[in-house]
């Protein structure tokens, strides 16, 4: 009788397909969710406690979104108007043109949604403003 010999694999290899296809799947899901995190606003916050712009900037342009949502801009003829977002976009663009370090400022009512201030902010950056700033008020102590 002759014995068939068992050829089995030694304990010490290990078969690393499936590890090769699990990688692949992440390396997917990192590519496919990566540029998502990096979407946003550009906002440069002050590294210390906020004091008041200087006067020796340019004046800034203030950009105010109210309770509604509607956006105010203080240049041009109709200040106390609400304005489209593509002649807020116009108007910044000139200021800019102009005035290229002219300062871009939002204040945004406390009761308006956030993301309404943020479609201001993108706004803003549509029209050229490389830096856009917060206006607060100050606490009440």
């Amino acid at each position: 009788m002759s014995r068939q010999r068992n050829r089995r694999r030694p304990m010490s290899e290990i078969n690393v397909v499936p590890y090769i296809d699990v990688m692949l799947v992440l390396l997917v899901i990192f590519m496919v969710t990566a540029p998502l995190l990096t979407q946003g606003v550009h906002v440069e916050l002050p590294q210390a406690d906020a004091e008041p712009i200087s006067q020796e900037a340019n004046e800034p342009v203030i950009i105010s979104v109210d309770r509604n949502g509607d956006i105010f801009i203080d240049i041009g003829g109709e200040q106390g108007k609400p304005v489209a977002p593509e002649a807020l976009k116009a108007r910044i663009r000139a200021v800019l043109k102009h005035k290229p370090k002219t300062p871009i400022l939002v204040r945004g009512d406390a009761g308006v949604a956030y993301g309404r201030v943020v479609e201001v902010m993108v706004l803003a950056q549509a029209g050229g403003a490389p830096g856009i700033g917060l206006i607060t008020e100050p606490p009440e102590h």
